[in-house]
């Protein structure tokens, strides 16, 4: 559920290259503050703020909200470092996000695409997989002010939890946050039985130059790509792998003479730097151990995939 931008590989690229976020869509961003428990064993309670973003192109996209909400921030340092022509730690600018997949849901159908990144050598590769999910419903006669919306009520299973949503007909989307959809109107408000999870709505926007990628992707050239789609089975296991020895695909690329040399404007050798970005990605991939589907279903097209 997290994502971990490699402040080292950031600072490398930014020096060598940047670009522009290009866009043509527009969207409407629904903003919501997601509540959860990231340990299973433990009463810590995290928060994040996510976004969906329907856009004119007949989907939607969910990813977490932290790295966009700081690309003005993260423009002013990058450019800086390009026009005085030294590197800077960008770990101390940058807040880390704590989910990486994106979700996309394709209108009408609904059908879902569950995209992550993993390292190719120095470049990110997409991996993903779909899912046709058909949310069993209970629409129940309960209805509730929710903030500035009129919602009612309606229950349903998925992952293995038990799920309480409010929606609102009064905004004409069949959609909601994460893989959530198909009520006669936006999900205002969603949780589990056990309040693991919960969205509640805190707002919405009109975006106008929409681009799902961040200033960062952008300048990584990380955007985009054909995502190499996989069964969920295969995704988890290579998502897994990956999570376990993040820099395997960038170590045999690395000569002990090129992991000695030092960068100006960074604090030790390239590799001191890698050694301590391999801990904080392995830290940050074991913060959670409590998914928000606890179990997963396999689904049609798992079977036909090899």
């Amino acid at each position: 559920m997290k994502k971990l931008f490699s402040v080292f590989f950031i600072a490398i690229v930014a020096f060598v290259s940047a670009q522009e976020n290009e866009s043509k869509e527009t969207a409407n961003r629904f903003i919501y503050e997601l509540t959860f428990k990231p340990k299973k064993d433990s009463t810590k309670i995290d928060k994040v703020h996510t976004i969906l973003d329907i856009t004119d192109k007949n989907r939607s996209v969910y990813q977490d909200y932290t790295v966009i909400v700081q690309d003005s921030i993260m423009k002013v340092e990058i450019e800086a470092m390009q026009k005085a022509g030294t590197m800077k730690d960008l770990s101390k600018s940058i807040r880390q996000p704590k989910m990486s997949a994106r979700i996309y849901k394709f209108y009408p159908s609904m059908k879902v695409q569950y995209v992550d990144k993993i390292a190719n050598g120095f470049t990110p590769s997409n991996i993903g997989y779909n899912e046709e999910i058909k949310f069993n419903w209970k629409i129940l006669a309960d209805k509730e002010k929710i903030g500035a919306y009129n919602t009612q009520k309606a229950t349903t299973e998925f992952g293995g939890r038990k799920w309480t949503a409010w929606f609102s007909t009064d905004i004409p989307f069949q959609d909601g946050p994460y893989k959530f959809s198909g009520l006669p109107g936006l999900i205002v408000k969603i949780e589990d039985e056990e309040k693991n999870y919960s969205w509640v709505l805190q707002g919405n926007k009109k975006v106008n130059d929409y681009t799902e990628y961040s200033y960062i992707e952008n300048l990584m050239h990380a955007k985009g790509g054909k995502v190499n789609e996989l069964s969920r089975e295969k995704f988890e296991k290579t998502f897994n792998d990956y999570k376990k020895d993040p820099f395997a695909s960038v170590r045999p690329m690395m000569t002990q003479e090129m992991l000695s040399k030092t960068i100006p404007g960074m604090d030790g050798t390239i590799g001191d730097m890698m050694k301590k970005q391999e801990k904080q990605y392995k830290d940050f991939y074991s913060a959670i151990d409590n998914p928000i589907e606890k179990e997963v279903q396999s689904q049609p097209s798992d079977k036909k995939k090899k």
